[in-house]
């Protein structure tokens, strides 16, 4: 699986940004789209997830301001981020879980920084 980010950038803070990725190649029926980032000197940690039966979750600092949705017509999946303030600047990188062989695959990240 092959997976392609888009939509990151500059923005100020209180400002959006809408996160794409789209996947391509073998993909199975269960799987689990997300995103996560990274901070310089920071692990990567998730942002949020949604299985392919539209179960979402959060991590707890992104609730009630990002929103993430998937649209399996295109193989795609969005993060909708609100109300971004300076520490939601990382890399965020996409990935695809498939829940039938237990794989990971990621995608190259793209940049968000929030910065006035």
């Amino acid at each position: 699986v092959q997976l392609q980010a888009s939509g990151g950038g500059l923005v100020q803070p209180g400002g959006s940004l809408r996160l794409s990725c789209t996947a391509s190649g073998k993909m199975v029926n269960r799987n689990i789209m997300g995103w996560y980032r990274q901070a310089p000197g920071t692990q990567r940690e998730l942002v949020a997830r949604i299985t392919s039966v539209m179960t979402t979750t959060y991590a707890d600092s992104v609730k009630g301001r990002f929103t993430i949705s998937r649209d399996d017509t295109r193989n795609t999946v969005y993060l909708e981020m609100n109300s971004l303030n300076t520490e939601d600047t990382a890399i965020y990188y996409c990935c695809y879980s498939d829940l039938e062989f237990f794989e990971d695959y990621w995608g190259q990240g793209t940049q968000v920084t929030v910065s006035s």
